[in-house]
């Protein structure tokens, strides 16, 4: 199992888990769930429930993963499987992302 904290305007929002399995579960922390003035962190991720379930990455996540031959380096240079969403996205969403969405590894 591998997870990472979302944060929002580097605020936690909630943790995306990876499960052994391979399926996804995003849920908003409670304070941030429950906070009227805390948003949604995505549209396809509404705060109408706290947490979320997939077989495959979020979409919302997988788009915010590179492509093409930015992708090819990444993964190349660091070794990371291309076919390891999780994995890549742990590494390219640390820091500098396009949006208010920062991702950071749970080391257990």
């Amino acid at each position: 199992m591998r997870r990472a904290i979302i944060l929002y305007k580097k605020e936690d929002a909630g943790i995306l888990t990876q499960s052994d399995d391979g399926s996804f579960t995003f849920r908003y922390h409670d304070k941030w769930f429950e906070s009227k003035d805390s948003p949604a962190i995505s549209l396809t991720l509404p705060k109408n429930q706290q947490e979320y379930h997939s077989e495959f990455l979020f979409p919302f996540f997988y788009n915010m993963l590179p492509e093409g031959s930015n992708k090819q380096n990444i993964c190349f240079e660091l070794r990371i499987d291309p076919k390891d969403y999780f994995g890549l996205l742990l590494t390219t969403a640390k820091y500098d992302t396009i949006g208010a969405i920062q991702v950071k590894e749970i080391k257990t």
